[in-house]
């Protein structure tokens, strides 16, 4: 039996924090991971160089019951602290869109600096927590031993992405202690339709991509959406994906920047003689020009001269270009979901140090817990946040 201050099950981006900034208080701590190694989701994560913050990072960026709970955690450990550890390792970084911030070389780097700073630390992989006990301290039985700790933090996520063994081991510690929870859907998802729809508006599309704003429940973002085989993805879908529930309508305004009934009309005035899909094509493919033309419209008018079109038709056009509305069937599913809606509640939590409020020296950082913050950062942001809150009294 193996005896330690904190034990923290999970060796992701908050499980990993979390153990830095407890060791550096003294406390002995152990750190177990299922994987053959720790931080794999940080090296699969921008594509394999790690969007490891994002410079917009504050509490309206993330979704939760409780919409007060983040602000906390992410004012006392904030984007620009995580940069500072980046820079005193001197690893570079840039900016890309919308303030995500990238490491300028692998994933792994940023892996081995969190690594390199958990010195100290015992990190034991392919190691699975069976069952948990407490009378005082908590003993853990895993596959390999049996541990005693005075605290215990869950950082083992949620179970988006299960072929790299996600599961909802958090949501069922904290059942056993009594905490509540909102059941985990994917977030950050790709949209499916019913064949009837793909048929119709998507079929041969695949791989042609847009900017434009996605709407939905109130929340709108303007990123690409990329045409798939089963739907529709890319960073606006993908956003607007953690406010859709099944049985609600998305909107698209595919001319952001137009209003599409003016322009329209417009260009049966000056180019009466140039097709429908002439001038769409200056503002999208020829293909998706073709297929906006012929299926958003009564009739299909690709082919057929502005200046023998009804203005009704291009009014009728124009209006859906720019408020096209739509019915996914659903989503991909966790297989796809690069993070987890729902997790511990927490109102079940202290915002200050993310410890139970019901059960003594009992913590749930990252993933684990119900925020879930938009694509670009925004949630490795709040697993070094929270992972710090814990750090700071685990």
């Amino acid at each position: 039996m193996k005896q330690y201050d904190v034990l923290i099950i999970g060796a992701g981006a908050a499980g990993l924090i979390c153990a830095i900034e407890c060791s550096r208080r003294g406390r002995s701590v152990l750190v177990l991971e299922k994987n053959n190694r720790a931080g794999k989701k940080i090296l699969i994560s921008g594509g394999g160089r790690c969007n490891f913050t994002n410079l917009y990072a504050n509490p309206e960026a993330y979704i939760s019951n409780n919409p007060h709970f983040c602000k906390s955690a992410l004012s006392r450990y904030t984007q620009w602290d995580f940069v500072s550890m980046m820079d005193k390792h001197k690893l570079k970084w840039h900016e890309k869109t919308l303030g995500q911030l990238f490491c300028d070389t692998k994933s792994v780097a940023v892996l081995d600096m969190l690594l390199s700073e958990s010195k100290g630390v015992d990190i034991i992989t392919e190691t699975v927590a069976q069952s948990i006990k407490y009378n005082g301290e908590y003993i853990v039985n895993t596959n390999n031993d049996v541990i005693k700790s005075k605290s215990l933090v869950i950082a083992s996520g949620g179970p988006s992405i299960p072929k790299m063994g996600a599961t909802d081991f958090g949501v069922q510690v904290a059942s056993q202690f009594g905490l509540k929870s909102t059941p985990f859907k994917p977030g950050l998802v790709p949209l499916t339709f019913h064949k009837s729809d793909i048929d119709k508006y998507f079929i041969g599309l695949s791989g042609i991509s847009m900017e434009a704003i996605v709407s939905s429940n109130n929340a709108k973002f303007r990123e690409m959406v990329l045409i798939t085989h089963r739907g529709i993805s890319g960073p606006a879908i993908l956003q607007i994906s953690s406010y859709w529930s099944k049985g609600d309508s998305i909107q698209i305004n595919l001319m952001p920047d137009i209003n599409a009934v003016e322009y329209l009309l417009m260009n049966q005035q000056n180019r009466g003689k140039a097709e429908l899909k002439t001038i769409l094509s200056e503002h999208f493919s020829r293909r998706l020009s073709e297929r906006l033309a012929n299926t958003l419209t009564v009739k299909e008018l690709a082919n057929t001269p502005l200046g023998q079109i009804k203005q009704k038709d291009l009014k009728d056009l124009g209006g859906l270009l720019n408020n096209w509305t739509l019915y996914p069937s659903g989503t991909e599913g966790m297989r796809t979901a690069e993070v987890c809606l729902g997790g511990v509640d927490v109102n079940e939590l202290s915002s200050k140090t993310m410890e139970s409020i019901k059960q003594p020296s009992l913590y749930f950082v990252g993933e684990t817990v119900d925020i879930t913050g938009w694509l670009g950062g925004y949630n490795f942001q709040w697993a070094w946040s929270s992972g710090w809150a814990a750090g700071q009294v685990a």
